[in-house]
């Protein structure tokens, strides 16, 4: 028999143990709570979620194939536009084209213009990280150092304000509405503010401090593609200028696939508007500045109104109805088999 000091190691000291302490938490020995699964528990869980998703994505579907919407595809109707803006000499040259379309119904409430991109792809990973976040916010920041390149600096060293590709590329036709009434053309009155996320506005895009826009901005440039710098984007009104601008900030705001809209203006309801867009004839009159034809892109203009779940988008009511519809299988199947297996085992007793 080996003695018990020939298990020790060298020297006769015994090493520590790497076993836990015996203690209640370390030893797993706490009092515990385990659900004991039901057959009634589990499928009043199942056929319940089934019928609140079902009854969700009723109302959700409902409520946006009740949303009114018109859209126009402009694409085509502007094409002259279109091959000049494709030549970059021409980028001082102004280009204007109209699309007639007649509304056969009112459009009553609140009523919003966007302007929507086909075949556009603002996901790409070094489309998305081409900004300067600090620079947004109003700070003094060496722009060389962010991942606006090469959209940052021009050679002479000048920085672009504001940088980046995003910002760059931004959406600049200017659209305007009119209504047809009594053989005159009356303008439809629009507002291009209260269009961007109020966390934007207000928390996310700054403009440098200074006594006016114009100093706030010396010695920076516009982007190559823009036809005004950044301080000239709302002349009329100085809390919608500069990085602050609704336009501007609702671009910066990305999007996840190739085609999407985004918020243009709002119907502002005042005389013949007061309801909303009354049925008859309207025009839109469009300076074409922005080219999509390279990239095999289109461009339409989408008036419509929204409910209580937004505008007109289907796929969360669906979402929830193939949801719904999957639990409440789920729990027919779970009762089948163990109908089924109740049956068995009654069976083998008797």
């Amino acid at each position: 028999m080996k003695d018990k000091t020939s298990f020790l190691p060298r020297g006769g000291e015994a090493q520590p143990s790497r076993c836990p302490d015996n203690s209640a938490f370390k030893q797993q020995r706490l009092p515990a709570w385990k659900p004991q699964l039901t057959i009634a528990s589990v499928l009043s869980s199942f056929f319940l979620t089934g019928a609140f998703c079902l009854t969700v994505g009723v109302c959700l579907v409902l409520a946006a194939n009740s949303v009114r919407e018109i859209q126009i595809d402009y694409s085509d109707k502007c094409s002259n536009c279109s091959k000049l803006r494709e030549n970059s000499s021409n980028w001082n040259k102004e280009c204007h084209c109209s699309v007639n379309f007649t509304l056969k119904e009112d459009i009553l409430g609140d009523v919003f213009m966007y302007y929507g991109l086909q075949n556009f792809y603002q996901n790409h990973r070094r489309y998305v990280t081409s900004r300067s976040d600090a620079q947004l916010l109003g700070r003094n920041v060496n722009i060389q150092r962010s991942y606006c390149a090469p959209f940052s600096t021009y050679r002479n060293g000048t920085p672009m304000a504001p940088c980046g590709a995003i910002a760059n590329s931004i959406f600049n036709d200017t659209i305007d509405l009119f209504y047809s009434r009594n053989s005159s053309m009356i303008q439809v009155p629009l507002l291009k503010t209260g269009i961007s996320w109020w966390t934007d506005k207000n928390v996310k895009f700054r403009n440098p401090e200074s006594y006016n826009l114009t100093s706030a901005f010396a010695g920076t440039a516009r982007p190559p593609y823009w036809q005004k710098p950044v301080y000239l984007l709302d002349e009329e009104d100085e809390r919608n200028n500069g990085y602050v601008n609704d336009d501007f900030i609702v671009w910066m705001r990305v999007s996840a696939f190739a085609t999407f809209r985004n918020l243009y203006r709002r119907l502002r309801r005042v005389r013949h508007f007061a309801r909303g867009l009354p049925a008859g004839n309207y025009t839109f009159h469009i300076a074409y500045n922005f080219p999509v034809t390279r990239f095999k892109g289109r461009k339409h203009v989408i008036l419509s109104t929204v409910v209580w779940s937004g505008g007109s988008n289907p796929f969360l009511g669906i979402a929830y109805l193939v949801s719904g519809t999957a639990a409440t299988l789920t729990g027919f199947v779970i009762t089948g088999i163990h109908l089924k297996l109740r049956k068995k085992k009654t069976y083998f007793q008797r």
